[in-house]
């Protein structure tokens, strides 16, 4: 699972307009792909997020971009970080990872979360309900999609899905792995230890270790082996040679996208040394691996390089 993944959270960049996006999307898959990352993720929205940008930058479709990167990729595993349940019924979740693992001869993930961000819903007409519908909702799909990708032909009347005898063909080319974001300790952390492969934490990096006690305690009462799930933490920065360069390209990114300056207490920002000592932090608690965007500069030509060639001596 996820050791070293390189998220791409931001499609709003300097000087570029749709014609050239997919370029410097792609440029930074490619980067990502030779520089010691093993896998490449794309956030599932529709509008940007409040603490990314305005809603009305430039976001697109997840699966559509992945199944392109695919194709100029040739090693790294591609999936969202992650897929909002909410936006699609699981059967098709099923049937288009499916896909992607396919065009990318298996090298897909499936990334998966409850869903969170109302006003999306709301504009774009998808269904949002209560914190406790959507986790319900996550865990009749689990059922569903976890069922049709390993073979099986689930049937299930739901509360909130109904399927019959679900077939998935052409099957996967292998078994596609199961990460589910989010950090909280009562339901999210339960359907890690009972239905997923990797779980991939967004939390402060001091609670760290009471999120993997959390995940203990599950994985000891459902009788599972946490030995068999990899925990991957999720991290923010900023990289560039020096620390002095990484703060211009920064203040820099701002006046592009104003909402960046209140991030910025959370993300790391510095050169190779201050991004990799606070990796190795995350690691000192306990975590397996990373996922880590650059929503400032990962546009810049090398930026993504010197972020793997930085952290993937410290996973060796």
């Amino acid at each position: 699972m996820t050791r070293l993944g390189y998220q791409i959270p931001n499609f709003t960049y300097p000087d570029t307009n749709s014609s050239g996006l997919f370029k410097a999307i792609s440029r930074q898959a490619i980067e990502a792909d030779a520089a010691g990352f093993d896998t490449v993720l794309v956030m599932d929205h529709f509008y940007q997020l409040p603490m990314l940008g305005a809603p009305e930058n430039a976001m697109l479709e997840c699966y559509t971009v992945l199944a392109a990167l695919a194709q100029h990729t040739e090693r790294v595993r591609l999936g969202a970080l992650v897929t909002g349940n909410t936006y699609r019924n699981p059967t098709l979740l099923a049937k288009t990872v499916t896909a992607l693992d396919v065009v990318s001869q298996g090298r897909a993930q499936l990334g998966i979360g409850a869903g969170w961000y109302e006003l999306e819903h709301d504009s774009l007409g998808f269904e949002f309900g209560t914190f406790t519908d959507r986790f319900e909702r996550l865990e009749e799909a689990l059922q569903i999609i976890i069922g049709m990708l390993r073979g099986e032909r689930p049937t299930l009347a739901g509360k909130w899905y109904q399927v019959n005898d679900a077939v998935n063909s052409p099957a996967p080319v292998g078994q596609i792995p199961i990460m589910i974001g989010g950090a909280g300790e009562k339901k999210t952390l339960r359907m890690v230890a009972q239905y997923a492969d990797e779980s991939n934490l967004l939390c402060g990096i001091d609670d760290i270790p009471r999120k993997l006690a959390a995940l203990d305690e599950h994985c000891a009462r459902l009788g599972r082996v946490r030995a068999e799930i990899s925990v991957s933490y999720q991290i923010s920065a900023c990289i560039a040679p020096t620390k002095e360069q990484a703060e211009r390209e920064y203040a820099d990114a701002i006046t592009h996208i104003p909402q960046l300056e209140a991030r910025r207490p959370s993300v790391v920002l510095g050169g190779p040394d201050e991004v990799a000592e606070a990796a190795a932090k995350a690691i000192e608690h306990g975590v397996d691996g990373f996922t880590v965007n650059l929503p400032a500069n990962g546009h810049i030509e090398g930026r993504v390089a010197l972020l793997g060639e930085t952290l993937a001596p410290l996973l060796a």
